[in-house]
């Protein structure tokens, strides 16, 4: 567990926190010679991965998306597949299945062939293009890191991760998330079109001879060792508190506000508080600090909370969304 402290971290983690740094600061730079202009969204999944968590690329299509999961498994040194969900995909593409083999002596038996899941940092591309069914077999593996066929258990590769995609502006044919299983991610990551001056670099780069590469910066082993400094640094009494006092803030029967109780149909559970306390931590450790402070939670407020909200149907009508409800939340432990 994690202390509870406002004080100075014992010299074994705050030199293992150092080291993490610099090999963070790799990893970033490595990062950012193949995805250009996309500072925040690479830190909040850099920030997702470090918590132990999955996250939800949402944004139109050409941004890439798919090309940040390819860059950060090369350089985390993870092994990774990805999964173009359709309507007509059944969890067995997903799971893996079990198929009847005869051997030299006529003796039949069943072996299991794994699928894709079994990867290390999986991407799941149109997440909601995926029928009910299968949404739910892919977050069944996410919560449990293991998939069960045909009564037998089989463990996912540790670590294991899903960066899932969702394209806002398409909505034929598609099976929207439950609010349960969107629960199950750790961020909603909101991804945006790069700025002039970027897609100005992304043309030129993009569009020569040659291809910017990604370089490994570290081992799935490095990583989770990381993953367990991350839940050992302290987290503050006045961080914990704010983090209280966003998320019971946020549920309208709990909200000492009165504009959420009234806009808000229902709030977050447990779970965003603990993404919060797993999320600062790692967030403060890309920054190159050992202990989160308030400005993590106020930063983190948005990715952690959008997804895990709703607003009612009166508050949407008048024009409210989620980002100012969040954004009111925040006011509060400013």
């Amino acid at each position: 567990m994690g202390q509870i402290l406002d004080t100075a971290v014992d010299s074994a983690t705050e030199k293992a926190a150092q080291d993490a740094v610099q090999t963070l600061n790799s990893v970033r730079t490595n990062i950012g010679e193949v995805i250009y202009g996309q500072d925040r969204v690479v830190d909040l999944a850099l920030a997702a991965i470090l918590s132990g968590g999955h996250a939800l690329l949402v944004g139109v299509p050409g941004l890439a998306k798919t090309l940040l999961v390819e860059t950060l498994s090369t350089v985390l040194g993870l092994k990774d597949s990805r999964i173009q969900f359709t309507p007509d995909l059944m969890p067995a593409d997903i799971l893996g299945s079990e198929v009847l083999e005869q051997d030299e002596d006529g003796k039949r038996n069943f072996r299991f062939i794994k699928g894709p899941v079994f990867t290390q940092l999986l991407m799941a591309d149109e997440i909601n293009r995926a029928s009910p069914r299968t949404q739910s077999a892919l977050l069944q593996a996410m919560q449990e890191r293991s998939v069960t066929i045909a009564g037998k258990p089989h463990a996912l590769p540790k670590p294991f991760h899903v960066l899932a995609t969702q394209n806002p502006i398409e909505q034929e044919g598609t099976y929207p998330l439950p609010e349960a299983q969107l629960d199950r991610f750790l961020f909603q990551i909101d991804v945006g079109f790069p700025e002039l001056a970027t897609e100005r670099d992304i043309l030129i780069a993009t569009t020569g001879s040659t291809l910017p590469a990604a370089k490994k910066a570290m081992t799935a082993k490095a990583l989770m060792d990381m993953q367990a400094l991350v839940r050992q640094l302290p987290v503050g009494e006045t961080v914990l508190d704010a983090i209280l006092t966003l998320v019971r803030n946020a549920r309208p029967d709990q909200s000492e506000d009165e504009v959420i109780r009234k806009t808000v149909a229902w709030g977050p559970g447990p779970r965003a508080g603990q993404a919060l306390m797993l999320a600062t931590r790692a967030k403060a450790l890309i920054d190159g600090r050992v202990s989160p402070s308030v400005d993590d939670v106020i930063d983190l407020a948005g990715p952690v909370l959008r997804h895990r909200m709703a607003l009612s149907f009166a508050a949407r009508a008048e024009g409210a969304t989620i980002d100012d409800t969040v954004a009111r939340l925040v006011d509060r432990i400013r």
